[in-house]
């Protein structure tokens, strides 16, 4: 199923959907890329040597790419260090510096033991989501923002939202949102789209203040998260 871009215009959606003129979401979109650079930078060094270690376990390109649905429809290929690979691979596969995965079922509930991660490693970057840091140059680029719902495929989308994919596909997707602080990977679908929809549908500049405030401790304490 193809998901359609929505149809109505960004500004009538920033009117209805969160109630906000429309230069604060611009002050907010430039801050968000501005951190992104600045975090990118920071971050640098750890993302080479986590990338190097990720080609030397696995023997394969350090970046994975997962074809995502984003603002009104958009197609996006968000990046992630690859954490998943077959025991015993010693022979070095020539790929490209990024693999683009096909699009595989996802569980309703995330498992809390995924048999394709068999690495300790892997495990540690996925519980502290060192391995979504490269989606910051998402946020750069202008095709992600910090905060927001979770990018989803199609097939997510049309069977967990149906006509409420009109309220997610109004935004751009975040690296954190709310449910991301609520509960994270021990969270259904169900639970998830209800916090998506509480997040679009009572949009404020506190309530973002508070998730970002929120992501912090929840990412370097690894709660939640597998």
């Amino acid at each position: 199923m193809s998901v359609s871009p929505v149809s109505l215009s960004t500004l009538d959606l920033e009117a209805k959907i969160f109630g906000r003129p429309t230069f604060v979401s611009r002050v907010i979109e430039l801050a968000e890329r501005i951190v992104a650079a600045m975090l990118l930078c920071l971050l640098l060094p750890l993302l080479v040597v986590v990338a190097i270690a990720v080609v030397i376990l696995s023997r394969r390109s350090p970046l994975v790419a997962h074809r995502r649905v984003g603002y009104q429809g958009k197609q996006i290929w968000v990046l992630k260090l690859r954490t998943m690979w077959l025991p015993g691979n010693h022979r070095l596969r020539l790929l490209p510096f990024v693999e683009r995965l096909p699009t595989m079922p996802v569980p309703v509930i995330k498992p809390r033991r995924d048999t394709r991660v068999n690495s300790r490693f892997a495990a540690f970057c996925r519980k502290y989501s060192i391995d979504e840091l490269p989606q910051l140059w998402h946020v750069l680029v202008g095709d992600m923002a910090l905060l927001g719902p979770r990018p989803l495929t199609e097939d997510e989308i049309a069977e967990h939202y149906e006509l409420d994919s009109v309220y997610l596909l109004s935004v751009k997707p975040g690296i954190s949102g709310l449910w991301q602080v609520k509960g994270r990977s021990r969270l259904n679908y169900k639970q998830r789209r209800r916090l998506d929809l509480f997040l679009l549908r009572h949009w404020s500049l506190g309530l973002y203040i508070r998730i970002l405030k929120a992501t912090i401790p929840s990412v370097l304490s690894g709660k939640d998260a597998w």
